[in-house]
């Protein structure tokens, strides 16, 4: 069984990496003004493939070796994180998709969703170290952390009315990054729990 959750968190791994070029990529596209879609599109396609692997091979591992406890946490954590990290892709997309419908968003003030990206990087670089090492202090951070990113979104929200007609694009282009980075922010979270959970087996109550 060893090998088999050697090879389960390896996979994770890489699809952590993944996730986090990903999400990369598609925010300096969103602030530099470039057409990233196609490619990460087909990295958030990738992410998906990877997702099936990682719920397969764990399944396998499961029937095969009937795991208790610790491995089994780790295991069924495992599952969960693989599909965060996949939903992480597919949210990098989104954002491109954005750049792909508004088109020139050059002159737009995208100071607020350049500081909720520097946040979500960050939680993506942290989720990946706690899972790892199985840190549960640094697991514990990123639901402060993603406090931040929530209360960015909430208050860009609020000032949306205030916008005039010619701001309106900037306004709702906006909206949606800051939406989708909310999102990534919210599954970062996830990847954290689920190593407190492995760790102590118990579950972080929800908000």
């Amino acid at each position: 069984m060893e090998m088999g959750l050697e090879r389960l968190t390896k996979m994770v791994l890489d699809m952590a990496t993944l996730s986090e070029v990903t999400v990369n990529k598609a925010i300096e596209a969103y602030l530099k003004g470039t057409n990233v879609r196609d490619e990460v599109f087909a990295r958030s396609e990738q992410l998906e493939l990877l997702q099936d692997e990682v719920s397969d091979l764990a399944t396998e591992i499961i029937a095969r070796y009937q795991p208790v406890a610790t491995d089994l946490r780790y295991i069924t954590s495992a599952m969960e994180i693989g599909y965060g990290y996949s939903r992480l892709g597919r949210y990098a997309y989104d954002i491109t998709d954005v750049l792909s419908l508004y088109q020139d968003l050059a002159n737009c003030d995208k100071s607020e969703v350049e500081l909720a990206a520097k946040s979500v990087a960050e939680m993506i670089r942290l989720s990946i170290n706690a899972f790892a090492d199985r840190d549960i202090i640094r697991a514990g951070q990123l639901r402060a952390m993603d406090n931040v990113v929530d209360n960015l979104y909430r208050n860009y929200l609020k000032n949306l009315a205030g916008g005039g007609k010619e701001d309106m694009k900037c306004y709702i282009s906006g909206t949606l990054i800051l939406r989708y980075l909310e999102r990534i922010a919210d599954h970062a979270e996830d990847v954290g729990e689920a190593v407190v959970y492995t760790v102590t087996g118990k579950r972080t109550p929800k908000r």
